[in-house]
């Protein structure tokens, strides 16, 4: 495996439920910090929702690696934004046996 090249800091983001004073919920998002990443596009593909064009693209995001429960290791269901970009996380694995680097599995969509 070659180092990764992380060249773009990304913050890291969870979905938290917060009371909207009516009796009910709604979703918010809230920083865990900042990561220096690798970004690269996998494959893309474009659909129709609520008859609207939707583009979708699948990305590999390389980040350091952090020990299971850390704050910094990324969780499926977690995002990354990157300004207005937003990467929602759909899995992570370890790069490399020894865990240095981890792999999160991400996808933006985008409507067209």
């Amino acid at each position: 495996m070659s180092l990764p090249v992380l060249n773009r800091r990304l913050v890291l983001e969870a979905a938290e439920r917060v009371p909207d004073g009516a009796g009910g919920a709604i979703q918010s998002w809230v920083s865990l910090g900042e990561l220096w990443a690798e970004v690269r596009a996998r494959s893309g593909r474009e659909r129709a929702r609520a008859g609207e064009p939707v583009s979708r693209v699948s990305y590999r995001i390389v980040v350091r690696g952090a020990p299971a429960g850390a704050l910094q290791r990324p969780l499926p269901d977690q995002r990354f934004r990157d300004g207005a970009r937003l990467y929602l996380i759909r899995a992570v694995t370890e790069a490399d046996a020894a865990g240095r680097y981890l792999v999160c599995f991400a996808d933006e969509e985008v409507a067209a």
